[in-house]
């Protein structure tokens, strides 16, 4: 049970940096990914089928669907900053402090079998997303700190990779327990949470319990910098909060929340598709895994490109293809049904591999080691606020207006934010978490 722990005392050796070679994957991110990777099955399983289990099964309307997703989206984001302060304080808990949250989300899978209303399904959401909000900011900050500043977008990408399989398997496994079970939800809810146990397991034995940062390697930093990270008490809470002060992580910050306010929920594409394209229902659960699987392809190619061309460039193209992906959905083509439905998914997919990884690494090198776990968490929280009211007004604007007509208003507030977002980025001819002179 310990084997990760003591093994967490070696001595860091410097990664071949040989031309020609690709430095070696950190242990660490791997060790990660895996815990990742059988999580995200788990999470997946549940998400592929809860939209039309609660739409469809239980009856409920959009906007009632709204608030849910937005809970799912919204109440992690309450405890994410908690979580990521937390991590950092005590000479690094980041293990503790994940673990605690991949535990409490492993406890909440089984309860979904007693939940058959809203406000029973959103008390066990909440908690879930709460386990979610805890662990996040510590993942990435370990991700971060294991890896050299250089190669965090690659780093980030093999676990976004890792991530994605899971959620690639979770919907497959899911199609499969409901074509083969009497009960298939009840079902696809107890083997979710038996999985999500496992991910658990994982991480108490093949994670360290502390990562020596591989900014110690590079002569730019600042000995007590490295010290804070290694171990003392942390930095407090005032410190934590005051890194809204720097320049880029701000700026990140601003741009991460202002395009999250009109990203769709992907609960809520899913569910266009599936009306609009006439998807049949027992096949709704395999829509996630046209994102996934482009996802998936793209993480570890996308974040490597993001390391040499610019990350916060990287981060704005790939809501250009989003916005691509909610102009198809929106255009009178109705005769290739199948066709539009794989573009936009791939299109949803490359969103995700140009965005999710790239954003944790280029906030990884917007702030200093001692301070990882507050940086993800001040973006995370700010984008995951801003997605939880893109959650209640698309629900609200699908009761009053229709689908169609919620999608064409987000996707026109998405095109003026973005160019808000390019002009924010570029005004210091920098891109955030970069050196100087990076390209936006």
């Amino acid at each position: 049970m310990y084997l990760a722990d003591s093994r967490s005392a070696a001595p860091a050796v410097a990664p071949d940096t040989r031309p020609g070679r690709r430095p070696a994957v950190p242990g660490t991110v791997l060790a990660l990914g895996a815990v990742s990777l059988i999580t995200d099955i788990s999470s997946e399983m549940v998400t592929a089928v809860l939209p039309l289990y609660v739409v469809a099964a239980l009856g409920l309307s959009p906007l009632g669907f709204g608030l849910l997703d937005g809970i799912n989206n919204g109440v992690g984001a309450l405890v994410r900053l908690a979580g990521g302060h937390l991590a950092d304080r005590g000479g690094q808990r980041h293990k503790v402090v994940a673990g605690l949250g991949y535990g409490l989300s492993a406890v909440c899978k089984p309860l979904f079998l007693f939940a058959h209303g809203l406000p029973v399904i959103s008390a066990v959401l909440a908690v879930d997303r709460t386990g979610k909000g805890l662990r996040t900011a510590p993942r990435d900050a370990m991700i971060s700190l294991a890896t050299r500043p250089e190669h965090r977008g690659r780093a980030f990408g093999v676990h976004r990779a890792m991530d994605t399989t899971g959620a690639l398997l979770g919907p497959l496994v899911a199609f499969a327990v409901l074509r083969a079970a009497v009960d298939g939800y009840d079902a696809v809810f107890a083997v979710s949470g038996c999985i999500a146990a496992l991910g658990v397991l994982v991480l108490v034995l093949f994670v360290p319990r502390r990562v020596t940062p591989k900014a110690a390697l590079d002569s730019t930093t600042a000995p007590e910098a490295v010290g804070a990270a290694r171990g003392g008490s942390g930095p407090t809470l005032r410190d934590s909060l005051a890194l809204l002060r720097r320049p880029g992580l701000r700026r990140l910050t601003l741009c991460a929340a202002l395009l999250g306010l009109t990203t769709v929920s992907d609960s809520f594409l899913y569910l266009l598709l599936q009306r609009e394209m006439q998807v049949p229902a027992h096949m709704f659960p395999l829509l996630p895994l046209g994102t996934a699987a482009v996802f998936l392809l793209l993480a570890i190619p996308l974040g490597t490109s993001a390391d040499r061309i610019g990350r916060g460039r990287l981060f704005l193209a790939g809501h250009g293809l989003l916005l691509l992906g909610y102009g198809l959905l929106l255009s009178p083509v109705r005769g290739a049904p199948v066709a539009v439905t794989v573009t936009v998914l791939v299109l949803h997919g490359a969103f995700y591999a140009a965005t999710d990884g790239v954003l944790a690494a280029a906030t990884a090198g917007a702030v200093p080691a001692e301070h990882q776990g507050a940086g993800q968490a001040l973006v995370g929280t700010g984008q995951a606020v801003a997605r939880f009211l893109c959650s209640l007004a698309f629900g609200a604007a699908w009761s009053l207006w229709g689908g169609r007509s919620a999608l064409a208003v987000t996707a026109v507030a998405l095109a003026v934010s973005a160019v808000v977002a390019w002009a924010v980025l570029r005004t210091t001819g920098e891109t955030p978490g970069e050196t100087t002179g990076g390209a936006v």
